[in-house]
């Protein structure tokens, strides 16, 4: 197999020979019943799957379509085994149920997926476990490291803001504590950042985004370096009955074999987009790791092989209200709050979302882009007769 990540992910999971042919497309196997061939074939797959192999006893183990897209998401991310689930918060969520119990404690990056809090709030306080939210700037994260403390989760670049983290700096704390680091890695997607690589051992992906690439899947994924680690994984998930469709999984395999090439364009529109908010007279900042300017570049150019679509930009002007007139006045930018599709969406960032990030304290209304497929000059001059008709 080929050591160039765009190769492997373009054969990982191919369908093998039978009777000297194969089709090139993994087909789409949709059962709810196994059948087996003898009572003792039923006892070794059943051994297998509770020695940790990944094998279909049930459907809603999977099937020849999960299999496949699990080797092309463990070919992404360097990981030993993938956790498919039915969105990225239920991915999150499997993170935390499997590793921490009652009395447990997490250390949580302050600028994270915001429905985490959620999580946190309504369910894992409930269920006795505490979670403390630190900021990677600011803080000092070797004290506030508790006997009891489990986990460390974070988010690199950070939602809405884009704060990039140094990752193996991090890993190597949680390492010294034994305590197990976990990331949020949807905005890299794998092909951009790979942080199992850098310490990380668990990463997480929203595969509703760039995976999929079409807007048209709801999926998660949990990717896991450790086999012991793993095991663990799999049995909360296997309580927790979670479950993808054969459908949903096939859509993403699609997806994800033109990831290289769709991302290379998302980054040369984003950032053309970025350059010229940054010009603006009308923008006070530009968060975007990719431009020179951006506080988190440094470590960018470092971590990662690019940048995607994602651009979020603080308004001069303080009145949320014309921020919002701004947004209403564009036509090419669909008013959304997904992203990672072919399609441009705009956003305006909640303030009640940017106080939970230390990242940006200023009181400036934030626009989140993600800029699609289109062409730049379209989306540019979107841009341009917004501000004039709007931000004069």
């Amino acid at each position: 197999m080929s050591k160039h990540l765009h190769t492997r992910l373009i054969h990982a999971g191919s369908p093998r020979f039978h009777d000297k042919i194969a089709p090139v497309n993994v087909p789409v196997v949709r059962t709810s019943t196994v059948r087996f061939d003898s009572t003792q074939a039923y006892d070794e797959i059943h051994h297998r799957r509770a020695a940790g192999e990944a094998v279909t006893s049930y459907g809603r183990h999977g099937m020849e379509t999960h299999r496949a897209l699990e080797d092309a998401i463990n070919a992404l991310e360097g990981g030993t085994r993938s956790f498919l689930t039915p969105s990225g918060l239920s991915a999150i969520s499997l993170v935390f149920l499997a590793l921490l119990s009652p009395g447990d404690h997490a250390l949580v990056s302050d600028s994270v997926y915001s429905p985490l809090r959620r999580l946190d709030q309504q369910v894992l306080q409930r269920l006795g476990i505490k979670l403390t939210y630190f900021s990677p700037a600011n803080d000092d994260l070797a004290s506030l490291i508790q006997p009891n403390t489990r986990l460390l989760y974070v988010e690199s670049p950070s939602s809405l803001l884009y704060e990039v983290l140094d990752l193996p700096k991090l890993a190597a704390i949680a390492q010294q504590h034994d305590v197990i680091l976990a990331t949020d890695n949807t905005w890299g997607s794998g092909y951009l950042y790979q942080p199992l690589k850098l310490g990380a051992q668990i990463s997480i992906l929203a595969a509703t985004k760039y995976i999929s690439g079409h807007s048209d899947v709801m999926q998660g994924a949990v990717v896991v370096s450790d086999i012991a680690l793993a095991a663990r994984i799999a049995s909360a998930y296997d309580n927790l009955g979670l479950t993808i469709s054969a459908d949903d999984a096939y859509l993403s395999l699609r997806g994800l074999r033109t990831l290289p090439v769709r991302l290379a364009q998302h980054q040369a529109n984003a950032l053309q987009v970025a350059q010229y908010l940054h010009q603006h007279a009308q923008v006070q900042r530009v968060f975007y790791p990719a431009l020179p300017s951006d506080p988190g570049h440094a470590l960018w150019q470092r971590d990662f092989s690019g940048a995607n679509g994602l651009l979020s930009l603080a308004l001069h002007d303080d009145d949320h209200g014309r921020a919002a007139a701004f947004v209403d006045a564009l036509k090419l930018y669909a008013i959304g709050a997904s992203w990672g599709g072919y399609e441009s969406l705009v956003q305006v960032a909640a303030p009640a979302r940017l106080a939970e990030h230390s990242y940006f304290a200023a009181p400036k209304p934030v626009v989140r882009l993600h800029i699609g497929l289109e062409d730049v000059r379209d989306l540019i001059d979107d841009l341009d007769q917004a501000f004039r008709h709007v931000l004069r």
